[in-house]
């Protein structure tokens, strides 16, 4: 896979939650791996999502690798977040210049919004020629959809992602370019995106859904209701959908003037 050193590096991604979404291929890689490295949120404690889904479709004791947990802080302060990155990319470095096989498990899929992008920047200066085999996995974009029963997009329906900390700024521009909005991490901003919305005459139409996939999954159909503890592994899908059966011939919402945005 390489040319540059006998070992050979998988970025798999294992979904959202529910271990039979893992797909064919990362579990057979995981039962062939010589370690497999796993993210850990609190040094020292193997705190590891990805790794519990792992887990669930192939029990701990049926794995032969060696599991190396790597820290990666819950923070945004860049002092504290790429010294980590380094140090788990050089951890990677090691076992593969070593020989082995090493299989890197993340959440969701490894190129939307995921860890694995900071470790593949350090690994590229680490070791250059490395050409890691990216393993994709089930996203919480398509998850979510998967929940709720309302399409991501159809005929010519446009959909984009945004994280919701910064999205909601750009709110009243992606309502008109797009049909669906997946606004991901969307708990802490509830209140705010419920009044937005609210403003905009588009609350209807969005849905909040927590751990898809999971056995406590929650969904809600009037963000009113979602409690407020939710943080984690939430989501809302904001579904306009004014491109909506074009291709049967009938006339997109927004021509007939049915969708509503007021300034805000």
């Amino acid at each position: 896979m390489n040319n540059n050193s006998a070992g050979e590096l998988f970025a798999v991604g294992v979904g959202t939650g529910d271990s039979e979404l893992l797909t064919l291929k990362a579990v057979r890689l995981l039962q062939q791996a010589d370690v497999i490295a796993i993210p850990e949120k609190t040094l020292g404690k193997a705190d590891s999502f990805a790794w519990q889904i792992v887990t669930g479709a192939v029990p701990e004791k049926d794995l032969t690798a060696e599991c190396c947990f790597l820290h990666f802080p819950m923070t945004r302060d860049a002092s504290v977040n790429v010294p980590a990155w380094r140090r788990a990319a050089q951890k990677i470095a090691n076992f593969v210049a070593a020989g082995k096989r090493v299989v890197f498990v993340t959440e969701g899929d490894p190129s939307v919004f995921s860890s694995w992008a900071y470790i593949q920047e350090e690994l590229s200066d680490i070791m250059p020629h490395l050409e890691p085999e990216i393993v994709p996995g089930i996203t919480s974009i398509t998850a979510i959809p998967s929940q709720t029963k309302i399409p991501l997009a159809d005929g010519q329906e446009r959909f984009c992602v945004v994280p919701a900390t910064y999205g909601m700024e750009c709110l009243t521009r992606l309502v008109v370019e797009f049909d669906t909005i997946m606004l991901i991490k969307a708990g802490r901003v509830i209140p705010e995106l419920t009044a937005m919305l609210e403003d905009m005459g588009l609350l209807e139409c969005a849905t909040y859904v927590s751990h898809a996939t999971m056995d406590k999954q929650e969904i809600y159909h009037d963000l009113r209701d979602v409690p407020a503890g939710h943080r984690y592994f939430s989501m809302v899908q904001l579904s306009i959908r004014s491109r909506r059966g074009i291709l049967r011939g009938s006339l997109p919402n927004r021509e007939r003037g049915l969708v509503k945005v007021s300034a805000v």
